[in-house]
């Protein structure tokens, strides 16, 4: 069954790209609405880079965490966003030389993750190091501002989302799974205090693009999602083709 899309306009097209660039699909949405799963599941088809634009904003936070610094002090955080000696090795994140792909991804990390991501001097700290990830044979970029922001001009943008309590299901799930103590209503809690800060923020808030795909996965599989938006780029695509 192909998931339910729309438009935030009605009748808005994907951009176009700009010609001779590498494609980017651009995937935006809150947290816990699958489209990390659904861009690494696309960049994997489609055999393209992949971005997950949210563990850079992780690694800051994980940084500060582990220095002690003040995860409310802009300039100190934006020093820490410029200076990041963090390489990705595959599915391997790698900060300093060391292997941080599981620390990154604690509870108390992903929420000063949002905190962290609310300032502008680490937003613009951030932003040349991702636009670096455009290379062919193209990009599949995840994150709240890769169609708005990072990636204006991307072929395709999808905005992922799902209901509050069916993300919040899901991480519980995921956080059970690795062995944390958690429960779903506190998850619930956190999550709606993420959105309200995520598109809150002054600086890139979370929205969807003008031009974007809105695709809800509440109730719809993983694979299906995967395949809405493999289908729509394809689509796409043809129609960039034909045009030349």
């Amino acid at each position: 069954m192909t998931p339910p899309s729309r438009s935030p306009e009605g009748s808005a097209r994907p951009g176009a790209g700009r010609r001779g660039e590498p494609p980017v699909i651009a995937v935006d949405g809150p947290a816990a609405s699958g489209k990390g799963t659904v861009a690494l599941g696309v960049a994997r088809v489609l055999r393209f880079h992949y971005l997950d634009s949210g563990s850079l904003y992780r690694l800051v936070a994980y940084r500060a965490l582990s220095q002690g610094a003040l995860i409310e002090e802009e300039g100190g955080l934006t020093a820490l966003a410029t200076g990041l000696a963090a390489s990705f090795e595959g599915e391997r994140i790698v900060l300093d030389g060391r292997d941080v792909t599981l620390a990154i991804r604690t509870p108390e990390v992903g929420a000063a993750a949002s905190r962290v991501a609310v300032f502008p001097g680490v937003r613009r700290a951030l932003l040349v190091r991702q636009r670096a990830f455009r290379r062919p044979p193209g990009l599949v970029a995840d994150g709240r501002d890769m169609g708005t922001v990072v990636f204006p001009d991307a072929v395709l943008k999808v905005y992922v989302t799902a209901s509050a309590e069916e993300r919040a299901a899901r991480r519980h799930k995921q956080l059970i799974e690795k062995g944390n103590s958690v429960t779903i209503e506190s998850l619930l809690r956190d999550i709606r205090e993420r959105d309200a800060r995520d598109m809150g923020r002054a600086e890139a808030p979370l929205k969807p693009a003008a031009d974007a795909i809105v695709l809800d996965t509440t109730g719809i599989s993983i694979e299906a999602s995967i395949a809405f938006v493999l289908e729509r780029y394809r689509q796409i695509s043809g129609e960039a083709r034909t045009e030349t």
